[in-house]
């Protein structure tokens, strides 16, 4: 499904704007790269279209329905999933258990989801009855993908997810992320290894002070010279 921003203002009190009449367009089956300086907006969008936040003003669209200010659960509901920025595992509890928390919502069928995830996440199977605190640190990335992965969204929302990881690891998640999009998951990804997800991103859209500075091509963008520049915050260019 397509995501839209038209106009967004969005911030965490009325005296604190973050957004500031955001537009973007991330096509649908998609992985597109949001990426900036720090306060740029980056993960305020992705909390803003989750439900996390409401905006302020402006028009959210999702495969072409008006979705901006709906809840957490209604955005589930339509196939939104999130993952947050950071370790948000169940530390004391298995990996089984961490797996059978994300599908608490079906209704049925959660067995069967939870054994085509792991066929993805061969590691996680063999440490199925692990705590997850004991897993490393790309393996507790895996359990939190695995777990969003459960309700088979059609949109998934992922925030810094090589925080913490070694380069070959990121890389491992970086192409799993793409593998999703290419079977059709339209990927919304907020990264600060701006150069290592690009060789995976279909776009890359580039905030500063919650506003659209440059959306190109992730391949174009790999060869700039002056990529460091552009998405350290330093140029206001808009192209398309």
């Amino acid at each position: 499904m397509e995501i839209e921003f038209r106009g967004v203002v969005a911030g965490y009190s009325p005296t604190l704007t973050i957004l500031n009449e955001l537009d973007f367009r991330a096509p649908s089956g998609e992985m597109t790269l949001l990426v900036g300086p720090n306060g740029a907006g980056k993960s305020t969008a992705l909390k803003t279209l989750f439900g996390l936040l409401a905006p302020r003003s402006g028009s959210i669209r999702l495969g072409g329905e008006e979705v901006a200010g709906l809840a957490p659960r209604a955005m589930l509901a339509r196939g939104v999933v999130f993952v947050p920025q950071g370790r948000n595992l169940f530390g004391t509890l298995s990996v089984l258990h961490n797996l059978e928390l994300g599908g608490v919502t079906l209704r049925s069928g959660l067995r069967g989801r939870v054994e085509r995830v792991l066929e993805r996440f061969p590691r996680l199977r063999e440490r199925i009855a692990s705590q997850a605190s004991t897993l490393s640190g790309g393996e507790q990335k895996q359990l939190e993908i695995a777990r969003a992965l459960l309700l088979e969204p059609k949109v998934l929302l992922i925030d810094e997810p090589s925080i913490g990881l070694s380069p070959i690891i990121s890389h491992d998640v970086f192409r799993l992320l793409r593998k999703l999009a290419d079977d059709g998951t339209t990927v919304l990804m907020v990264e600060q290894n701006v150069r290592s997800a690009l060789a995976y991103a279909d776009r890359a859209l580039a905030l500063e002070m919650g506003r659209l500075a440059l959306d190109r091509p992730a391949g174009e963008l790999l060869g700039d010279p002056n990529l460091n520049r552009l998405f350290l915050g330093a140029t206001t260019r808009r192209s398309a």
